[in-house]
């Protein structure tokens, strides 16, 4: 009896095990039977940030068993390394079709080579394609990367591999039918959708095997369906990304020490001040990820220390002009080390130099001027008795000698219609407290149109 219950056991393990081959099959099924393409926006100089967001979408699309389409626009890498990259594009296990588009999108540098290394690549009308050096924006990055002609010798190796004709290794920048006649590019498109139905049943090279693309997006009935996700970086890895550039990074540097210096020339610390914190953090970060000069850098804030110190001495003079040749000589030496492509523009420089030096010479001399006039009226207002229009708590309106100040209490909440007498200024705000009622030792506050007369009551 055991013996046979141990034999229909058997047997209704084995019926089970049979029936679930097929529904494990069914679960895995969906991937396969809907294609899937993930469009990868790849935008701007590709430094740490952007090279994290390939590769991670590289991984994701190997997971998916989708095909990764990159969307190119790139003058090379910002201190990354390019051959590394170009080959993660070559082993993926997926299909990576790099296309460049749209006008005036370009590939140069360490984006040719992703060209040469993915399994298909396409341009759009109107974009560049090359050259190849050089790969890196960063000069001293060039010293690290392995020889031109090495570098050259890996593309054409790739193209093989990817069972692709020999490409053209262009010195010059290409036109997209250059890049086409030269075999840089195999296909053209004008714009992702254009180019999903061009590579529809193509079959290219993958690092697992041969592919055959299932790209095409449905537009009729019984076509079928493609699942296309579209996809960028977040809003944060935006933010880095637009900070890896000098001139954003020299942007806001300078914004950043104007808002401070603007901060010195008053009493308090502001949303000026706070704003200018913010910059130069996002300043520091970028510093950090683009080479930079120490002499150049040093320079630059040395002039904007100079500047603001002949503003605090209320002048315009030695030190102002010493200021500005030393922030534009600083400009220029800053980033000396990219290439020309990401490097400041002139205009830039330029623009930023004379702005600084009306913006401290002037801007700041007056502002600081008035708020001198300011003080030195308030501080004849000490000894004498006004009037709350508001709570202060400890800040609220005093109306004091025909005018409407700001004051503060020393001695907790005072509401408003209080008689208050005025004790002392801070920078820009009177120290108030209650004025005791009349009849005791303190003069009463007159009424308007009622002064007291000069001499005791006859």
């Amino acid at each position: 009896m055991l013996r046979a219950a141990l034999r229909f056991s058997s047997l209704a393990l084995a019926l089970c095990a049979l029936a679930g081959a097929p529904a494990a099959s069914a679960q895995t099924a969906p991937s396969s039977a809907t294609p899937s393409v993930v469009v990868a926006k790849v935008d701007g100089s590709i430094d740490r940030t952007l090279a994290g967001y390939l590769t991670d979408q590289i991984a994701q699309a190997e997971r998916m068993g989708a095909a990764l389409v990159v969307q190119l626009d790139t003058a090379g890498t910002l201190d990354q390394d390019a051959v590394a990259l170009a080959r993660r594009v070559l082993r993926a296990s997926v299909p990576v079709i790099v296309w460049v588009g749209p006008a005036p999108a370009k590939a140069q540098g360490a984006g040719l080579l992703l060209l040469y290394a993915s399994s298909l690549a396409a341009v759009g009308p109107g974009v560049g394609v090359g050259p190849l050096e050089p790969l890196d924006l960063i000069d001293a990055r060039q010293a690290e990367l392995p020889p031109p002609a090495e570098i050259r010798s890996l593309a054409a190796s790739w193209a093989a591999e990817r069972n692709k004709p020999v490409p053209e290794l262009p010195t010059s920048e290409l036109t997209a039918q250059q890049a086409l006649d030269g075999d840089v590019a195999q296909v053209a498109a004008a714009s992702i959708p254009d180019l999903l139905d061009r590579i529809d049943g193509r079959t290219v090279r993958t690092a697992s095997g041969a592919v055959t693309l299932h790209t095409r997006i449905a537009t009729e009935r019984g076509e079928q369906p493609v699942d296309v996700r579209f996809t960028s970086p977040g809003p944060v890895d935006r933010i880095l990304h637009a900070m890896a550039s000098p001139a954003a990074i020299y942007l806001v540097l300078v914004l950043g020490l104007a808002a401070l210096a603007f901060e010195l020339t008053q009493p308090g610390f502001g949303f000026a001040g706070f704003a200018g914190v913010g910059m130069l953090a996002l300043a520091a970060y970028g510093l950090v990820v683009v080479p930079f000069s120490v002499l150049g850098l040093g320079l630059l804030l040395l002039g904007v220390v100079l500047m603001e110190t002949d503003v605090l001495l209320r002048r315009l003079g030695l030190l102002s002009g010493l200021g500005v040749a030393a922030f534009l000589t600083g400009s220029l030496l800053s980033f000396r080390g990219v290439a020309p492509s990401i490097g400041l523009s002139p205009w830039l420089v330029g623009s930023l130099t004379v702005a600084s030096a009306l913006y401290y010479g002037f801007a700041l001399t007056v502002a600081l001027q008035s708020r001198d006039r300011i003080t030195s009226s308030q501080r004849g207002l000490v000894g004498l008795v006004g009037e709350t229009r508001g709570e202060l708590k400890p800040e609220g309106p005093v109306f004091v000698k025909g005018t409407l100040w700001r004051g503060r209490s020393a001695n907790g909440p005072i509401p408003p219609g209080t008689r208050v007498r005025v004790r002392g200024v801070d920078g820009l705000i009177l120290r108030v407290e209650p004025e005791p009622a009349p009849g005791s030792a303190t003069e009463a506050l007159p009424e308007p149109g009622n002064d007291p007369p000069d001499g005791p009551a006859g």
